[in-house]
């Protein structure tokens, strides 16, 4: 099988950001200008790590009618907590709100998206899992990422399990993307080491994953490429959190999402879900713990992964799966084996012949 047309026709990407030091403090300005176009609350989804700004609002220029709610990071967004911060906003008497933040990482920028597009479209958070089903634009929201890697910023979804389902998936539409963005590399400054490399090669597993798979474009393929260089600049140094460095994790971050927002992901995500889904585990750490099993299907990429992590004196976790029940592999097999267009993308329509429930056991054996 050759390249392949991805599908995606037409991209949406954020129509505004800025980026550098300092740049939260646009914020101000920007939510001035909303304010003079919409009646109604902003709403502040703010990550539990900066969980000051609930008591201090100031911080993020909000009104006494205005809302911050605090989002744990414990677990990775469900549908159902989803629509438990939908309907906890709903009681307060806020329908219809001017703007929505999202300031966090990727728990809570996701988290935000959602939010935005339940306000304006009817139904429940697993009533829009899936591709192109959100019909109506949602509230005009603001990203703020306090951490880099995931591309939460600047996909076209966000990513929900639901519990009922087992079905980890996102609301994958060109309304979920953000409004505006305002990336300030000094928010990162408190992200912990090993968080901040396990994140930050979600970006790099992203472009590997898009440029060795089946369905490609040139648009894509440039970003990834220059993705990959930049990762490999921040954690092939010395320092991956100076200042410099933060800033160009940030900036791999963005292009990442965008990247991999015209293309698909390929062999990772999919096992780094059934980790997520089933033994709880979150998503960034959980691809570099299915990197150990990849020399089969990545063996340059993997060698380079190690190589840095080795690099960054970084550990990964190991032996993840050591001890599990028949029960819970047949579980990680099954949600795994459901993620259709990227397991095709990495390995063709013939996926499922190579991905026998026994390959796909043997390689989770091997985290």
């Amino acid at each position: 099988m050759g390249i392949l047309d991805t599908g995606v026709k037409n991209v949406a990407n954020v129509p505004r950001y800025t980026i550098g030091s300092g740049s939260i403090q646009e914020l101000e300005r920007i939510l001035h200008a909303r304010r003079s176009q919409a009646k109604g609350p902003v709403i502040a989804l703010v990550d539990e790590f900066f969980s000051e700004y609930k008591t201090n609002p100031a911080h993020l220029n909000l009104t006494k009618d205005d809302h911050v709610c605090v989002v744990s990071t414990t677990h990775e967004p469900t549908t159902d907590g989803v629509d438990a911060i939908f309907d906890n906003l709903k009681s307060h008497g806020i329908t219809s709100p001017s703007a929505i933040i999202g300031l966090g990482g990727g728990i809570t920028m996701d988290t935000a998206k959602a939010i935005s597009n339940l306000f304006n479209n009817p139904g429940n958070a697993e009533t829009y899992q899936g591709w192109d089903l959100v019909k109506t634009p949602g509230v005009y929201k603001i990203g703020i990422p306090t951490i880099s890697g995931t591309g939460a910023e600047a996909t076209r979804t966000c990513v929900m399990t639901n519990k009922k389902t087992g079905l980890k998936m996102g609301m994958n539409s060109e309304f979920t993307v953000f409004d505006q963005l305002l990336m300030d590399p000094d928010l990162t400054v408190t992200v912990p080491r090993n968080q901040y490399f396990y994140t930050g090669m979600d970006a790099y597993i992203h472009c590997i994953e898009a440029l060795s798979g089946h369905y490609r474009n040139a648009i894509g393929d440039a970003l990834s490429r220059e993705t990959i260089n930049l990762c490999k600049l921040v954690f092939g140094g010395q320092d991956m959190m100076s200042p410099a460095s933060r800033e160009r994790l940030m900036v791999a971050s963005y292009m990442g999402g965008c990247a991999i927002a015209t293309s698909y992901v390929g062999l990772v995500h999919p096992f780094s879900a059934g980790l997520s889904v089933v033994l709880g585990m979150h998503h960034c750490v959980a691809n570099c713990v299915v990197m150990r099993a990849m020399r089969e299907f990545y063996p340059r990429e993997y060698d380079e992964f190690w190589l840095l992590a080795e690099t960054q004196g970084v550990e990964v976790p190991k032996g993840v799966c050591n001890g599990l029940t028949a029960e819970q592999y047949e579980q990680l097999y099954l949600a795994t084996i459901i993620h259709q267009k990227s397991l095709t993308n990495a390995l063709g329509d013939e996926y499922s012949n190579i991905l026998t429930r026994d390959k796909v056991l043997r390689i989770f054996s091997l985290m």
